[in-house]
């Protein structure tokens, strides 16, 4: 479905027709290049007491493209989470988010944790705390913003995902289907999205981890050695975590080890069903 929000369609995966005022929502949050069908895998999967749902952020997907950067700004982004968990008068949600999409989940939740029974991390960061090394990224995120612009969408996908982070998902059968999907993304929005939402840019939450204390779950997989050192320290941080590294697997473990994966959030669900947390009142 498509939801309008200050004049920009945002492209929601749900099935209305399920919704119910008893279940508890899921709401995914796809990475970089990603969409909201990232996520079909597991929907059939969640157990009975939460609704699962996606939706493709600005610039991804089937979701608008705005020119103005101003709408891909962390503000912006957590502004337009609020505005369809509203709309759809969710009190309470788990909220799902891998690598970028991790980043606006935390971003959400260290503003918003009252909105949240559960929160789901993989491969994500609290930001960069150096100020040289957060200039640095944003500088070399915008030399890739202007390479999509420059180069075209489908030239950025092939170096994008000739990255060592994404070594292990080369391997996978449904690989060329990957890559045909994220290749049918808008330029203007994916270089919009480095240019706003570099993780440079990103606010540094790593102070504000401590006082958070919603449920949450991090996973990595254990050739990932960055994001599973960076998880290791939030799991350090967040009272109330577990930290999960999925073997032989690299950054993007839902993808590459979907069972596994779908085994720890089954698993993390299943937990907060017996929990106080899961009360909506």
């Amino acid at each position: 479905m498509k939801l309008n929000i200050n004049g920009i369609n945002h492209h929601i995966l749900i099935d209305e027709s399920k919704l119910d005022a008893e279940k508890i929502p899921v709401l995914f949050l796809h990475g970089f290049t990603g969409s909201s069908e990232d996520w079909q895998f597991i929907f059939d999967k969640i157990p009975d007491e939460f609704f699962p749902f996606a939706i493709d952020l600005i610039g991804h997907g089937k979701t608008d493209s705005p020119h103005d950067k101003k709408f891909y700004s962390s503000l912006s982004l957590i502004s337009q989470i609020k505005s369809i968990i509203e709309f759809f008068h969710f009190s309470k949600i788990v909220l799902v988010g891998y690598s970028m999409g991790g980043r606006v989940a935390l971003s959400f939740a260290v503003k918003n944790h009252s909105n949240l029974v559960g929160l789901i991390l993989e491969s994500t960061t609290a930001g960069i705390e150096n100020i040289d090394e957060r200039k640095s990224r944003v500088e070399n995120d915008f030399i890739l913003a202007e390479n999509i612009l420059q180069n075209g969408i489908e030239n950025f996908i092939d170096f994008w995902f000739n990255t060592p982070l994404f070594k292990k998902l080369k391997t996978l059968p449904s690989f060329d289907e990957i890559i045909q999907k994220r290749k049918k993304n808008n330029p203007i929005g994916l270089a919009n999205t480095l240019f706003s939402f570099s993780t440079g840019l990103m606010s540094n939450h790593w102070e504000k981890l401590n006082s958070l204390e919603v449920p949450t779950l991090l996973i990595t997989g254990e050739d990932d050695e960055k994001y599973t050192s960076i998880n290791k320290r939030i799991n350090s941080l967040i009272k109330n975590s577990s930290h999960k590294i999925l073997p032989n697997t690299s950054h993007n473990t839902h993808l590459e080890k979907p069972e596994l994966f779908t085994n720890l959030v089954i698993e993390f669900l299943n937990k907060l069903k017996g929990s106080n947390e899961i009360q909506l009142d």
